[in-house]
């Protein structure tokens, strides 16, 4: 959710331009300030960041972005498999694979049923006894390679919408064969009988895929283990999922749960409130809506996003505790900021606000944004630490 100002919302970021009176009453009756998730030697992004919002040092137990995503689509990494993110991406442009631009990182928000048939394709004809390709969700798929190198410089694409991929090429050991792969799945994508029905209907085709995120099996301590707390986590997003399930957290699938704006917030909400009065004792509830509007320049949506977000889920599950026996704390956090200017992750501190019913602050007008969150002069250099301040740890 965290932003710069735009010209566009009066120079105000997208928090501050939202409609967040719930967003505002945590912050006002609670504890605010800024979260450093991502540290200086790591790269900005969901992953190193959602281990710190967690509770994890990424330095200590960041190994790649692909493998806490593989164990959420149950795959089993060994030792020696190197695992690596495999997006279905929309390349545009005439002439050799490499003079074509990255027109749309997530081909137009595919499907999981077309993305199927596509990634099946792309294993039958470039997968072998050491390479394979497994359907993950929408355009996030993975690739394994056993016994591969670990050697490498691979771009996000989503950091580079609309720019030509020449210069952002795998670089590293065998990189020539990551690069083959994936001038070859563009030869067989373009064709596919898929790709051609989207073409029809003006989608935008997966007509190749983009391999980046590599990394080996991590070592994540048992949350339970660390906090003496039962956890559960509920994302759309597998990665997020995978982080819950290294840490031994139970994974809650949400019917219309997407990771995009229309996603189901009323259902992540009622999910989180079940299990807590299941006797869970901790929930991760992860919305992926406000980042995916910045990597796709969707200043209106954004605001939308925080808004739903604001009145479906944080209204809801305040106002279920409120009428409870229980005593009860929230943290509110963005993970990371990702910039409509920019439209890709950045590591600037973000804004946090931890609300205790045991403790209710009186801190009137204090809102939940990031000059606010500044202004308090409280922050976390060291983001993991965040989640023990939150567990009074």
């Amino acid at each position: 959710m965290a932003d710069y100002a735009i010209e566009q919302f009066n120079n105000k970021t997208p928090l501050q331009y939202a409609n967040t009176p719930y967003f505002d009453q945590l912050a006002s009756q609670g504890e605010l300030g800024l979260v450093q998730t991502i540290p200086a030697a790591l790269p900005p992004g969901s992953d190193t960041a959602n281990l710190s919002v967690m509770g994890y040092n990424p330095l200590q137990y960041y190994t790649g972005r692909s493998p806490l995503e593989a164990i959420s689509l149950g795959i089993d990494l060994s030792d020696d498999d190197i695992s690596f993110r495999c997006n279905l991406v929309t390349l545009s442009g005439d002439g050799p694979y490499n003079k074509k631009k990255m027109a749309d990182y997530c081909a137009g928000e595919i499907s999981t049923t077309e993305a199927q048939e596509l990634i099946s394709a792309v294993n039958e004809k470039l997968g072998s006894e050491e390479i394979k390709f497994h359907t993950g969700f929408n355009y996030r798929h993975l690739m394994v390679w056993h016994k591969g190198p670990d050697d490498w410089d691979l771009t996000p694409p989503h950091d580079i919408s609309g720019q030509l991929i020449s210069d952002h090429l795998p670089l590293g050991k065998e990189s020539s064969q990551l690069l083959e792969m994936m001038e070859e799945s563009y030869s067989l994508l373009s064709e596919h009988p898929v790709n051609k029905r989207r073409v029809e209907k003006g989608l935008n085709p997966a007509n190749s895929i983009w391999i980046w995120g590599n990394g080996r099996r991590p070592a994540i301590p048992n949350f339970y283990d660390k906090y003496e707390l039962k956890g559960a986590v509920i994302s759309a997003v597998d990665l997020i999922k995978g982080i819950g399930l290294f840490a031994g957290m139970e994974p809650i699938e949400v019917e219309g749960a997407t990771g995009y704006i229309d996603t189901n917030y009323k259902g992540k909400a009622e999910a989180a409130l079940k299990v807590l009065n299941e006797g869970c004792d901790f929930v991760y509830v992860h919305i992926e809506a406000p980042d995916e509007c910045s990597h796709r320049f969707e200043p209106e949506n954004k605001v939308k996003s925080i808004e739903l977000i604001d009145h479906e889920i944080v209204k809801r599950i305040k106002d279920e505790m409120d009428n409870s026996n229980y005593d009860f704390s929230i943290l509110l956090v963005t993970d990371h900021a990702t910039p409509l200017s920019l439209g890709t992750h950045t590591r600037e501190p973000v804004p946090f606000t931890v609300y205790r019913s045991h403790d209710i602050k009186n801190n009137s007008g204090r809102k939940f944004d990031e000059a606010s969150a500044a202004d308090t002069g409280f922050i976390f250099s060291d983001g993991y630490r965040l989640m023990d301040f939150f567990l009074m740890k």
